[in-house]
């Protein structure tokens, strides 16, 4: 009787980052300012993603956030955020203008993280999502945000694959 060797289920599956990558704590193109995310983040962001929750939802998709967040649970994510950036398993960051006005956020997670893994997906180093609050968006920043995050994936950042996981991809 012949073995049957049934397909992998990627999914359950989350890679790392290798122990030794770092990422820039800043960085800066085109009018943007992004600065790892710190717990010092804390007022302007529950600011920024309880005026934008539909538009988090729809632009960059995915289960979060479902409800407004509070200082609370939000500071726990922050600390959460700033540790993984120490310790090189996730980049999180903050976004401003030129002018030190609050954007967004962008992350840089491990495949498998955000996103499901599946064998399409497996060349792929870093998943990076993102969203800015609805007056950002309204301005085109989302769009822009995506073109200068493609712009640091080549130049700054210590990826060369990356898989851009927001519901809403703007057009190239």
């Amino acid at each position: 009787m012949r073995d049957i060797i049934s397909p992998v289920d990627w999914s359950q599956f989350t890679r790392k980052f290798p122990p030794d990558t770092t990422a820039p704590r800043e960085l800066r193109h085109e009018g943007f300012v992004a600065r790892a995310m710190t717990r010092a983040d804390l007022a302007e962001d529950v600011r920024g993603i309880n005026s934008s929750l539909d538009l988090i939802l729809r632009t960059r998709g995915g289960g979060w956030p479902t409800e407004p967040v509070t200082e609370e649970g939000n500071y726990v994510d922050l600390v959460w955020h700033e540790l993984e950036f120490r310790e090189g398993k996730s980049f999180a960051y903050i976004v401003r203008d030129r002018e030190g006005d609050y954007l967004g956020n962008c992350y840089f997670f491990p495949m498998g993280r955000r996103t499901p893994l599946s064998e399409a997906l497996l060349h792929h180093d870093v998943d990076v999502s993102w969203w800015v609050t609805a007056e950002a968006y309204a301005r085109g920043d989302y769009a822009a945000l995506y073109r200068t995050l493609q712009h640091w994936i080549a130049t700054e950042m210590p990826f060369s694959d990356a898989h851009f996981s927001n519901a809403e991809i703007p057009p190239d």
